[in-house]
């Protein structure tokens, strides 16, 4: 529950090419305003400053964002490369990330997907904000996809609310918030997507826990661990556990190796038969080649005849 700092940079996993850190919950990223002094950017230039890249602006080349309330496993490429290699993996959405959440309520339906397409809202005084397809205000909502399951029912500073693993199959800007808000559970402790409300709690109950990029040869995987636990914040009261956050991450990975057998599968499917139309369309080419020759032949014979 410390405030971040400079020294506060928590280290997961550190490579030739990479560095995962956890997030702290009240910090950006970076920023270009003098007054931020403290961004995870000026935390990585504090502990690794012979690692910076002054080609680059802030230094560092980080590979995903991460809201500023939200805390977890960030990854930063070193060099261009890996910026390359990690960008590819996004970009093809073969990434797996999971984030353990608060949320307000009780949560009925145990596992379901939020299928709620997301925009900016143009309203006065919300701009800053995105919102769900039909709302009023909503500009240009795109596609987005959350897998939603229950690990646990309890309470939070007396106040029913339900622990959940969150698994963002799209990549927009507050997919998670804005998808809990729209089924009426809003994250504890998110101001913006309450009106203002919900102010009570020390931080938003929002947390990056699993991060899972297949690079090649060898796939990074970390896990940011769990800041939900009555240990750490005594608020929160575990009531009725339905599984365990070690066994629902262990599933989704393996669902997701799956996932990827068969895309590659496919893969190699759609190749096979676009060779074997190309050869197909080879002999027929040759064959009417042969056909051509031979018409030719003909003709020149017809007409020395002549």
């Amino acid at each position: 529950m410390k405030p971040a700092s400079l020294e506060s940079l928590h280290v997961l996993y550190q490579s030739d090419d990479y560095i995962v850190v956890d997030k702290h919950w009240d910090i950006r990223i970076d920023s270009k305003m003098w007054y931020e002094k403290h961004t995870v950017q000026a935390q990585l230039r504090h502990r690794f400053p012979q690692l910076a890249d002054p080609s680059t602006y802030y230094g560092f080349r980080f590979c995903h964002q991460l809201d500023f309330s939200t805390s977890g496993a960030l990854c930063v490429a070193l060099n261009k490369a890996a910026a390359g290699w990690a960008y590819r993996c996004f970009k093809d959405r073969t990434v797996t990330k999971a984030y353990l959440a608060l949320l307000r309520g009780w949560v009925e339906e145990q596992t379901q997907t939020l299928d709620f397409s997301i925009g900016k809202n143009s309203t006065e005084g919300k701009t800053h904000m995105m919102c769900i397809e039909g709302t009023e205000g909503c500009e240009n909502p795109k596609p987005c996809q959350t897998e939603l399951t229950v690990l646990e029912y309890g309470l939070y500073d007396g106040d029913p609310v339900t622990k959940v693993l969150l698994q963002p199959l799209t990549g927009r800007t507050h997919q998670l918030r804005v998808h809990c808000s729209a089924i009426s559970h809003p994250i504890v402790g998110d101001f913006t997507y309450s009106s203002g409300a919900d102010d009570a709690p020390y931080r938003m109950m929002l947390h990056a826990h699993l991060l899972h990029i297949p690079l090649d040869p060898q796939p990074l995987l970390v896990s940011a661990g769990d800041p939900f636990l009555p240990s750490v914040d005594p608020k929160w009261v575990p009531q009725r556990s339905l599984r365990t956050l070690a066994a629902t991450v262990e599933a989704l990975l393996e669902r997701r190796v799956e996932e990827d057998r068969k895309m590659k599968d496919e893969e190699r499917e759609r190749a096979r038969r676009e060779e074997e139309k190309r050869k197909r369309s080879k002999e027929q080419r040759t064959e009417e080649s042969e056909e051509q020759r031979k018409q030719c032949q003909e003709w020149l014979s017809e007409w020395a005849g002549d």
